[in-house]
């Protein structure tokens, strides 16, 4: 007998569904999985005959299975399969109703004991079964949080495979689980670290914040211990809570890279801070299943690279076209993946290999050489596709002695609200430059273009953050004073 029921492969960020098929015949007690199973899925025959020999006797005594995993022409990877193949060949033995898991996904790694554990993508794959018009779906307990929040498919938690088999045999009549609330109960949205709590650096609190307004990508420069992690860390929370359709990409990208296991989905922008060591492949994704790298896991969120000149500039290189274009295209062995890659670059650097010149705490040892070796590290193309330079200089004692008294969290996060909406209007308007740039202000960003010899790149992210003052101003036009801001965070200090 033959019998079809389907599991769920990722590529990326995303997943396909896969029809896995099974057939007992009658011969020596053996099984084949084909399909392009990698070893883990061909490691998992004996995971499955453990589990099955559990509830199912002797099922597979004395019969020969196969087990065909289609599409044939794509590599399977993963444990994941391990219920799906249980459950085909179950089918196929006339164990459970044939024509109800044909229209059913299932996912999760068996256990020798029959035990259900949980598996990396749920999310992805959830959105795939749904996309695919299956009407349900059997997930490990751990992972039902995350699959519920799908809709358009009806989703079953089990612990086990004998949970399966009764879920199965009883027409899958009991409740599904409900869908997840958005938001979820209880949170605020995003993470609440307290702007007030810096001391001084008003002009780098001012940046941030036209940093959450517009999107704009930030670099600080200082001696060490002066705040800039400190502020860095400070800037998911000036950022809108995440709606529902960037939830969603957020949490499928951190489900794929198995970071969301028994979670429910991320209603704050993510913040990722990657050590400097970082390779390639784990800052902007790679490897033989394309997995997401740091870049991927900020989506929608902060990327913070601190000490910027440490990373390797073969490293840094990688990271031109995803700022650009909002998504990353790996070509691996015949096939090409996406992966969503729509962060905030927040980047910290010190002014001098040594970290202390102009500092005013002790004398700076590196020739100019290396300070210009040094500042030269993350390359011209890197630096001209960041929006936002500013110092961040050694605050006195006197400074850092007295009480916060700059303005909250609460209060900015506000006027990056409303400079967003401002700012989605005039999108929506579909204004061009012209009709919202003064002529002196024309005047003042082409005078600058001449004298300064600024990139077409440099002048367009210039006016950007110039409109994006505007909003924060409440502006219905950039004006001169909007540019000459935009102009003083465009190169790094001297």
């Amino acid at each position: 007998m033959l019998a079809l029921t389907h599991s769920c492969a990722l590529d990326g960020v995303e997943a396909y569904t896969v029809r896995v098929e099974a057939r007992l015949a009658p011969g020596l007690p053996r099984m084949v999985i084909v399909g392009l199973p990698d070893a883990a899925v061909r490691e998992g025959r004996e995971r499955v005959r453990a589990a099955l020999r559990l509830v199912a006797g002797d099922l597979l005594v004395s019969s020969s299975a196969l087990v065909n995993l289609s599409p044939a022409a794509r590599r399977k990877a993963g444990a994941s399969f391990d219920l799906a193949i249980a459950v085909a060949l179950a089918a196929a033995g006339g164990r459970c109703p044939a024509e109800l898991i044909a229209k059913t996904a299932m996912l999760g790694e068996l256990g020798i004991d029959g035990s259900l554990r949980p598996v990396d993508g749920t999310l992805p794959a959830a959105l795939a079964a749904a996309a695919h018009g299956l009407e349900n779906m059997i997930v490990p307990a751990e992972n039902s949080a995350e699959a519920a929040i799908v809709e358009g498919v009806r989703v079953f938690a089990a612990a086990n495979l004998s949970d399966v088999f009764e879920l199965l045999t009883g027409g899958l009549t009991a409740a599904p689980l409900a869908p997840g609330r958005w938001p979820p109960p209880g949170e605020g949205g995003v993470p609440e670290t307290e702007l007030s709590e810096v001391r001084g650096q008003a002009l780098a609190k001012r940046a941030l914040e036209i940093a959450a307004a517009g999107r704009h990508h930030m670099l600080m420069q200082g001696p060490p211990g002066v705040g800039k992690s400190m502020l860095a860390r400070r800037l998911p929370a000036l950022l809108p809570p995440l709606g529902l359709p960037e939830a969603i990409e957020t949490t499928s990208v951190h489900s794929a890279a198995g970071l969301n296991r028994g979670g429910s989905l991320h209603s704050s922008p993510p913040f990722r801070s990657p050590h400097h060591s970082s390779s390639a492949a784990g800052l902007v994704g790679g490897g033989p299943q394309a997995s997401p790298g740091e870049i991927s896991l900020a989506h929608n969120g902060v990327l913070f690279l601190d000490e910027i000149a440490e990373f390797s500039p073969h490293v840094l290189n990688q990271l031109r076209e995803p700022l650009e274009e909002g998504r990353l295209t790996l070509s691996r062995a015949g096939r090409r993946t996406t992966l969503p890659t729509r962060f905030l670059l927040v980047a910290a650097m010190n002014p001098c290999p040594c970290g202390y010149l102009d500092s005013g705490v002790r004398d700076c040892i590196c020739p100019q050489s290396a300070i210009d070796r040094y500042r030269a590290r993350p390359g011209g193309p890197l630096l001209d596709r960041i929006d936002l330079v500013v110092a961040v200089p050694r605050l006195e004692y006197a400074e850092l002695n007295t009480s916060p008294s700059g303005e909250t969290t609460k209060r900015v996060r506000a006027r990056v609200a409303a400079a967003r909406e401002q700012g989605r209007r005039r999108r929506e308007r579909d204004e061009c430059q012209a009709q919202s740039l003064g002529r002196e202000a024309d005047r003042l960003l082409a005078a600058a273009a001449a004298k300064l010899a600024l990139s077409a790149r440099s002048v367009t992210r210039t006016l950007r953050v110039a409109r994006t003052i505007a909003d924060l101003a409440g502006a219905g036009s950039v004006e001169a004073a909007h540019i000459g801001e935009a102009l003083a965070y465009r190169f790094l200090p001297s």
